[in-house]
């Protein structure tokens, strides 16, 4: 018995020097998994936007609160939160922002579905979300390629469209 436990002690003090060691040459920091200032720096979007979306939700999907209005500022918790999630694990601030006007058209369409489907809200879910989907194909198209929107990519669709509205206007003067 008292072998056995000098054993276990031997290993557990091999493996705290292996685990110091590599955190010393900074190879793995295992101690930062357990750092809570470190959970927190990172993973703040989860804690005090995500989960209090999803306490939303299933407080309205599970019968306690039936008033669909909850779902307001939980689809925009949610939206708030996958984008900044996204954000602080990829370092990609600059090109999530827009998330932020789809946050709440993710709320105010919530509304709509499962509330009293009234069309005036469609008005706004579509201004935001068009806007947003804008925003974000301009800022990808920058990031991807090196240039915005103005500077190949609007002519090219200028030309398209010119192209294709003449082609179009070429066959109805054919028909005739």
């Amino acid at each position: 018995m008292y072998k056995r436990s000098n054993m276990v002690i031997g290993i557990v003090f091999v493996l705290l020097g292996v685990l110091f060691l590599l955190r010393n040459l900074n190879i793995f920091n295992v101690f930062d998994m357990f750092d809570f200032g470190n959970i927190i720096a990172n993973m703040w979007p989860t804690l005090f936007l995500l989960i209090p979306s999803f306490i939303m939700h299933l407080s309205y999907f599970s019968g306690r609160n039936r008033d669909a209005g909850i779902l307001v500022p939980g689809g925009i918790l949610l939206g708030v939160g996958v984008t900044c999630q996204l954000s602080m694990f990829f370092d990609i601030w600059g090109v999530m922002w827009p998330g932020f006007i789809m946050a709440v058209a993710i709320g105010l369409f919530e509304l709509y579905l499962f509330g009293t489907r009234d069309r005036g809200l469609l008005i706004p879910v579509t201004i935001l979300g068009g806007l947003s989907i804008i925003f974000f194909t301009t800022i990808s198209f920058r990031e991807l390629f090196g240039f915005g929107i103005n500077k190949l990519i609007l002519p090219l669709v200028l030309i398209l469209l010119g192209v294709a509205i003449m082609i179009k206007n070429d066959r109805k003067d054919k028909e005739f």
